[in-house]
Order: C-alpha cells, then structure tokens, then sequence
C-alpha cells in the first residue's frame, strides 16, 4: 500500500514507544522515518519510572528483543529498541554486546575509548579492522514475534580520536566508506546514512509500512456521513 494512501506524517496513525530515554535516538527514527505517520515516543514520555532491563543477551539481537519486550509489556504501546557496539577483529570481535561496558560496568565513553585503544597499542594499522553492528526489535501487544532488522558499517580503529561529533566510539572508528573520517567528523545527514543505526531504521521501514497497512485495513472503510 502506497503511504500517500495512508495519512501523512503530520497525522500519526500509530504512536511507537522506543526503548532509551536517549533523546538523539528518538530523534533519528523521527528524521529517518519522517514521511511514515508514526509518531516516536520515549519511554519517558508514558511512564512514570524509569525502564530497566537487564541486557543479558549473548547477541545484539538478543538485548534489543528483550528490550522492545519489555517496553511493550511496561507500556502497552508497539515498541522497537536497538541494541549495537563495535567489534573488532583484532580482539575476536570485542567489546561486542559489552560495548557500553568495555572498560568496566559502569564506564563512560571516555574511559571505553581508552581501553579500546590500550587493547589495541600494538596491533598494526593494516589489522585495525572494525565493524559497528546494529540489531532492531519491534514489537507489538498484538503479535508474539518479534520484527527485526539489521544494519552494519565498517572501517577501522584510529590511533587517537578524530572530530567532535558523534558519541561513544564514534572519535576512533574510521569510516570505510567516507575517505576514512572517523564517525565524529561527519554531518548528520551523512551519519544518518551510512550508520549502522541508520540502515537497521531504513530496513525496518518496509516492515513498519506492513504494520500500518495492517491496522488501516483493521480499521476499515470511513463511514459515510
């Protein structure tokens, strides 16, 4: 079904809570779906307490489908969570889904990234190759299974940090794929496009469009007046 035929993005058929309280995510989906009429909302925005989840997952799939779980459950609205880090090569694909926590538990990104460069001293150049990986869940109150979609970017570790964009590993991680500038040193409109967030969002959207579709025709024809 063609998303003319549904409503435009100004008016929201369905309202999709996602999983963080981190206003930047939420303001990605809204830039990269901003033509789809879903209105994004923070966990924040219909709960009173904080959401905790424990991400115990051995995968980003994992975490991100125990997150989207929970947050439907908690809110009864259709949830979609993420969960992504960087892997390594050198360090047999670590710190992985530990990414946020490479340092220690309860690190900042300071101290990851220079962790990840101490693991990371003698290690070549040549051998630096790295990878951010992206997992989304999005789940419904009226579906068991979880949709998902997946998103990845690669490049390289740098020696020191580049650029002042971005967050997390961002200053270090080289993009193949843009001359080599490290993830900090792009505009948003070019992360947004070549992020692994970026394309894990792009790869929901056929599915998000089902979602719609599906509950435009639960609705039925408007009655006429």
């Amino acid at each position: 079904m063609s998303m003319s035929k549904l409503a435009p993005s100004s008016y929201p058929l369905i309202s999709v809570v996602v999983a963080t309280n981190n206003a930047g995510k939420v303001s990605e989906f809204r830039e990269l779906l901003a033509d789809l009429p879903i209105e994004w909302l923070r966990t924040s925005d219909v709960m009173d307490a904080p959401l905790h989840v424990i991400e115990n997952g051995d995968t980003f799939e994992q975490n991100a489908i125990l997150k989207a779980r929970a947050a439907c459950a908690a809110t009864g609205y259709a949830a979609v969570a993420d969960d992504s880090g960087l892997e390594v090569d050198a360090l047999s694909g670590r710190p992985g889904v530990r990414s946020a926590r490479y340092a220690h538990e309860h690190a900042n990104d300071n101290e990851n990234n220079l962790a990840l460069l101490a693991a990371l001293a003698e290690v070549k150049d040549a051998d630096r190759a790295a990878r951010f990986r992206c997992a989304l869940a999005l789940v419904t109150p009226f579906e068991h299974d979880p949709l998902l979609a997946f998103g990845s970017c690669e490049g390289r570790i740098s020696r020191q940090p580049r650029g002042r964009g971005g967050f997390g590993y961002d200053p270090l991680f080289l993009v193949k794929s843009c001359d080599e500038r490290s993830m900090a040193q792009l505009e948003a409109f070019e992360k947004n496009r070549i992020s692994h967030r970026g394309q894990a969002v792009n790869n929901l959207r056929p599915r998000l469009i089902e979602l719609i579709a599906s509950m435009v025709r639960q609705l039925g024809p408007p009655i006429a007046g």
